[in-house]
């Protein structure tokens, strides 16, 4: 898993990063989703390599291997705008100023932010499996409260993590054979660790707060992404039976958006790599979709 790749770890005031980088070419960045870590990438990294991308996979904050500061009430720490820091320092101290951007589920929202707090480091953005924080708590329904109700259960203090940490494996499922042995391994570690189990939770936590009052603060400055984005959604997830075209909600967001839909469960890194890496390659090099 990641041959060719290295691994370093990079201080970010409050935050130690690990990362996985290979290749050369211009620079790309993954953010993986909940509950997975950077290793959710193993099987797009190589085919955008071979395609002529520098690749960069971090574990965000908190998730994987990588560590964040102590929670506090605010859920600051854990909120996108500090993660999405994160992801500027780490790209400047591998010395790249500007880079191609995607990311998956709780990933996106990191992406979004970055690129409304850092337009001039974000050439291009892929959105995948993911809508803004608060576009998703407009359209709250008794379908979304039922199939999300985790967003809210997490969001509790204290609660989520007796539950999860007294039995981690039987909260978090994975399947090997699907995920590949060495992120399964790798993933599994994780959700065994209660530190991470917190910061996932935090990162939830930031969510309904912090992350909520940043975006409704963009919506009413009128800021949008500045750069091309690119909307994926897996077909066999919810989100397109949820709200419709998610394409035309990101619409309101970025004012040169385009995407489709892949045939996919959720965690459509592992599912189905080869036509994910296809689309984000193909965006980064600029081809029309």
């Amino acid at each position: 898993m990641f041959e060719d790749f290295e691994t370093r770890r990079v201080q970010v005031d409050e935050a130690s990063i690990l990362l996985r980088y290979g290749g050369e070419g211009p620079p790309v960045v993954l953010l993986h989703g909940h509950p997975r870590t950077s290793a959710t990438w193993h099987r797009v990294a190589p085919f955008l390599i071979r395609r002529g991308f520098t690749v960069v996979c971090p574990d965000l904050r908190g998730y994987g291997r990588s560590t964040g500061p102590a929670p506090t009430a605010d859920h600051a720490g854990y909120s996108k705008r500090a993660v999405a820091g994160d992801v500027v320092e780490v790209m400047r101290s591998l010395g790249h100023a500007r880079f191609a951007l995607a990311g998956h589920d709780r990933g996106s929202s990191v992406a979004l932010r970055l690129a409304l707090d850092h337009p001039d480091a974000v050439s291009r953005v892929a959105l995948i499996d993911g809508l803004p924080l608060t576009e998703h708590l407009s359209r709250i329904t008794t379908e979304f409260a039922t199939q999300w109700w985790h967003w809210f259960f997490f969001a509790q203090l204290d609660i989520p993590e007796r539950v999860i940490n007294a039995d981690p494996d039987s909260w978090y499922r994975g399947d090997p054979q699907s995920m590949g042995q060495e992120n399964y391994d790798e993933w599994r570690a994780a959700t065994r660790n209660p530190d991470v189990v917190r910061a996932m939770l935090e990162d939830y936590r930031a969510g309904l707060t912090i992350d909520r009052r940043h975006e409704e603060d963009d919506r009413a400055a009128g800021t949008q992404i500045q750069c091309p984005a690119l909307i994926l959604w897996s077909l066999r997830d919810d989100l397109e039976d949820l709200y419709g075209d998610p394409v035309k909600i990101w619409r309101q967001w970025a004012p040169d958006v385009r995407g489709h839909g892949i045939d996919s469960g959720h965690h459509v890194a592992e599912e189905a790599p080869q036509a994910l890496a296809s689309s984000l390659a193909d965006f980064f090099a600029g081809r029309p979709e």
